[in-house]
C-alpha cells in the first residue's frame, strides 16, 4: 500500500513506481472512480472520440430524424406517465 499526502490545492502526487507500472506519461488521463469508500484510477486508454467509426452501420444515418424520434419519444413518455 502506498499513501501519500494531499496538497493545499487538493493536489496527490503518484510514486514514479506507479507511473512506471501503469505506463502513464505526463498528459496522460486517469479516471478517478468511487466505490463505496475506496477511490479507484483507472488509466484512460481510449475515448469515445478514439472509437468513432468502429461500428459499421448499413448507409448514412438521418441524425436530425432520429433526434426528433428521440425527442418524440421522450415526449411520450412524460405525457404518458407525468410522473
Amino acid at each position: 500500500m502506498v499513501t501519500r499526502k494531499i496538497g493545499p490545492r487538493g493536489q496527490v502526487t503518484l510514486p514514479s513506481r506507479l507511473r512506471q507500472q501503469l505506463d502513464l506519461k505526463v498528459g496522460d488521463h486517469i479516471a478517478i472512480v468511487r466505490r463505496g469508500d475506496d477511490l479507484v484510477i483507472h488509466p484512460v486508454r481510449k475515448t469515445l472520440v478514439d472509437l468513432r467509426g468502429n461500428v459499421p452501420v448499413a448507409g448514412p444515418q438521418d441524425f436530425d430524424a432520429i433526434r426528433q424520434q428521440t425527442l418524440s419519444a421522450h415526449a411520450q413518455r412524460l405525457f404518458d406517465d407525468p410522473g
